[in-house]
């Protein structure tokens, strides 16, 4: 049983930092179905190969029959059993032990590293998945990676026997690593849909602790979360409830809703939050847009707008906050809304950092004050979702202007307007920004500014308008 992690940051060695692994080293660890060791195939300044190895040894398999799939007779698992070969939940389990350290985010040595998204290869050669290659690109795909994928025949020497359900894999993205080990450790037992264990409450433990932090949003969230638990009802619903709870570091609860008052408190005296809507929905007639995604569409102010406009056919309000949706949803009236004007408009839970066959085949998408939200490393992630995958033909995207905070009488000095804002550009690296992901996705941009204008500083809040010329690099 194999697995693979290789990067080309330089300096790659640094690997060994981040996995707690030396690369000069052979690293073995006793499982209670065999050894797991850690090795380096490959340990040079330009690239780096961390492999897991895990020797099953099926004589401890069937000590216990207890342990055979879904409760059937493990008795014959010694004659034809493909555990000691296929990446399952005895990899993931592997993989949890050995990696532990890593799983959590923690590098003494490299802090900065572990926090940065940095571009990996995972190799899984023989990989089971039930639903075949479909079912693994609905799974990776959404995290931001680049799936490779060959099927693996029953038999080289007779391809007429047909395909087996394993596959060899090859998933490549930048992802920090902390992320990387935690998507195996939850998805590979679920590729396989089998475990070799007996599912409890403590699952759901593992699970969230593991998956709380992108799979509430995940596209696929039921179909993991159904499959990782062995379709127990009982524990399913229960952590489909416990997703819905820790939700809510992005809900716009008590917390949050006292962040955007202060900073809707510090932009009222201009007015600036309605002619930043008046000049997005400007934008979107200017691109002639009869399709628009408003992407992090929160309570939905743009929303509620873009439906006053009958030239919009089709509106999507995009949002990872459950509880915006509801928001949402209440100051729209979808309720009691008439059924043609609810036919154009539709709510939708997602994060803007998966890739979501939704967003596809939308004139425009809007991201309205959302980037600014975002913790930079994951910035890559959007690009990647919106201009690269999604691809509209317009995105129409707001931030503040940082240098304009100085003019704000209630903002302290150096302050960034929002208390959530990870960060706030300046017109320059705004123009940096904007500069190379049109160039990067094949996209002409031009930017603007929203607001009263200083002479020195600019306008409160810059508008960037990419138009789609061809497709990405």
């Amino acid at each position: 049983m194999l697995l693979t992690l290789t990067t080309t940051h330089s300096p790659a060695t640094d690997l060994g930092f981040l996995l707690h692994k030396h690369p000069g080293r052979v690293h073995e660890v006793t499982m209670p179905f065999g050894t797991a060791r850690v090795v380096y195939p490959d340990a040079s300044e330009e690239r780096c190969t961390a492999a897991l190895i895990v020797d099953v040894d099926p004589i401890a398999l069937v000590r216990d029959r207890k342990r055979g799939p879904r409760g059937r007779d493990a008795s014959l698992e010694q004659y034809v059993n493909d555990r000691p070969y296929a990446a399952s939940s005895f990899l993931a389990v592997a993989l949890g032990k050995v990696f532990g350290t890593a799983l959590s985010g923690r590098s003494k040595e490299r802090p900065e590293m572990a926090q940065a998204a940095l571009p990996f290869e995972v190799r899984l050669p023989v990989l089971p998945c039930r639903g075949g290659e479909v079912v693994l690109r609905r799974l990776f795909e959404p995290l931001g990676y680049r799936v490779n994928a060959r099927m693996i025949p029953l038999d080289e020497q007779f391809p007429d026997w047909g395909p087996s359900r394993y596959l060899d894999v090859t998933l490549a993205g930048s992802l920090q690593v902390q992320e990387v080990l935690q998507h195996l450790y939850v998805l590979l037992p679920v590729l396989d849909d089998e475990k070799h264990y007996w599912v409890d409450e403590t699952e759901i433990d593992k699970l969230l602790r593991r998956g709380g932090s992108w799979l509430a949003a995940h596209p696929e969230k039921d179909l993991i979360t159904r499959r990782y638990l062995r379709y127990n009802r009982r524990l399913l619903d229960a952590a489909l409830a416990r997703l819905l709870e820790e939700d809510v570091v992005s809900d716009p609860d008590e917390e949050a809703e006292s962040r955007d008052a202060e900073e809707a408190a510090v932009e009222k005296p201009i007015s600036l939050n309605a002619q930043r809507l008046d000049a997005v929905v400007a934008a979107v007639r200017t691109a002639g847009a009869r399709s628009v995604a408003d992407l992090g569409c929160g309570g939905g102010n743009l929303l509620g707008r873009l439906l006053k406009d009958t030239d919009v056919e089709r509106i999507l309000g995009l949002d990872v906050s459950h509880r915006a949706l509801e928001a949402a949803a209440r100051r729209l009236h979808l309720d009691s809304m008439a059924p043609r004007q609810r036919q154009r408009i539709d709510l939708a839970q997602g994060a803007l950092t998966y890739l979501d066959a939704r967003l596809k085949e939308f004139d425009a998408a809007t991201l309205i004050e959302v980037v600014e939200h975002l913790d930079p490393p994951r910035l890559g992630a959007l690009e990647r979702a919106v201009y690269g995958y999604a691809q509209p033909k317009t995105v129409i995207v707001t931030t503040p202007n940082r240098e304009y905070n100085t003019l704000f009488a209630g903002l302290p000095a150096g302050s960034l307007r929002h208390r959530d804002h990870r960060f706030e550009w300046t017109r320059s690296e705004l123009a940096e920004w904007a500069a190379q992901v049109a160039d990067r996705f094949g996209y002409r941009m031009q930017i603007s500014g929203i607001g009263p204008a200083d002479e020195a500083l600019g306008a409160p809040t810059q508008l960037v308008t990419f138009t789609r010329q061809g497709p990405p690099k």
